[in-house]
């Protein structure tokens, strides 16, 4: 699955500590300024759910 964030730099970090947390992340792509908003980013995850024990 691949999910985009947008936020300032704090907020994207706290939600990638967040997906980590449910799913495996494997791969994280470049922050791209948000021409739109100031001080806001964006970034895309590629995620995979994590196997049950």
């Amino acid at each position: 699955m691949r999910i985009r964030l947008d936020g300032t730099r704090t907020e994207i970090a706290d939600a990638l500590f967040r997906l980590r947390q449910t799913f495996t992340v494997s791969g994280v792509s470049r922050a791209y300024l948000d021409r739109t908003r100031p001080h806001h980013w964006r970034v895309f995850v590629t995620t995979t759910p994590r196997e049950r024990r």
